[in-house]
């Protein structure tokens, strides 16, 4: 999986199975008409996870495609498949769940592309590893790795192909820099995280996540942060000390050394997706094709 370009921009992007219906009309575009798009941009990865799946983390999973469908989509572009699986509580119960296992085995006997699981849980870990061998790992940025040793060592450790630190280590760059190649092959920065700088409880909201994933029922995480209740903008995360822009990526993140860029959005609607399509990936003077293209030339309903 190592990435061997290393000029290029490989893009994680957000909803495997949430928003398989705009991925269907948007990778044949991006096939066909590559001069619409960056040439220094490729798509490393879609991510997601069902709906009712307990090993979900990061946040309540609500796509409910079927997964053959969606794996015989990715397979066709030749994108790798991730199943967010970052639920930080599990127990050694929660290991037989018949359904995780199930999308498990599926995404490894797929071959032609290998695919991985967005991974928080040292218990899960380990049974994955031992049981679904054929699978890649990536550490998830629940982890709320802040702290730039912690980062290194995640960094170390040989069970993972990437690691997604905190994005408020984004603009570290005096201490990013002394990382070896192999190291910065292995980091995945997040871009366009909305959330307030100065949280200092993002870890406990993220335990919310996975106890309602685990069905707990119980009350949403009570965020602090400033204008919480206006929910994600594109524009306010725009206005975050930890955004990467496009040109971030082009003039800085690339010639330092790194390819690989995470889009979060799993809990936002398709239109805004395709937002960031536009933004991350396209050409300013073909985004209103590109717009055309998916609005106008199918019945994909985006709102």
């Amino acid at each position: 999986m190592k990435q061997l370009k290393k000029a290029t921009a490989y893009y994680h992007l957000p909803g495997l199975f949430e928003f398989y219906e705009l991925y269907k009309e948007f990778l044949p575009l991006f096939r066909e008409h590559r001069e619409f798009f960056y040439d220094w941009c490729e798509i490393g990865s879609v991510y997601g996870a069902p709906e009712d799946c307990i090993w979900g983390g990061g946040r309540i999973g609500d796509g409910n495609h079927d997964p053959e469908e969606v794996l015989a989509l990715m397979q066709e572009y030749g994108i790798s498949a991730r199943l967010t699986f970052s639920n930080s509580l599990l127990e050694e119960r929660h290991l037989l769940d018949r359904k995780c296992n199930s999308l498990c085995a599926a995404f490894e006997k797929k071959d032609q592309t290998r695919n991985g699981v967005i991974i928080h849980s040292e218990l899960l870990l380990d049974y994955l590893k031992r049981e679904y061998p054929g699978l890649y790992f990536v550490s998830s940025t629940t982890k709320v790795l802040t702290d730039f040793r912690q980062f290194v060592k995640e960094i170390k450790r040989d069970d993972f192909l990437y690691v997604v630190p905190d994005f408020r280590l984004n603009k570290s760059f005096e201490k990013l820099q002394t990382l070896s190649e192999q190291q910065k092959d292995k980091v995945e920065f997040l871009c366009n995280e909305c959330c307030w700088f100065g949280c200092k409880d993002r870890k406990e909201c993220y335990k919310t996540v996975s106890r309602k994933n685990l069905g707990e029922n119980c009350p949403d995480h009570p965020c602090a942060a400033p204008d919480a209740a206006e929910g994600y903008r594109f524009s306010k995360a725009m206005e975050n000390p930890g955004f990467i822009s496009i040109e971030d990526i082009k003039n800085t993140y690339l010639p330092m050394g790194f390819s690989n860029f995470k889009i979060e959005g799993r809990g936002l609607g398709s239109a805004l997706i395709l937002e960031f399509l536009l933004y991350y990936m396209t050409k300013p003077e073909y985004q209103l094709h590109v717009r055309e293209k998916i609005y106008l030339d199918n019945t994909l309903d985006l709102f």
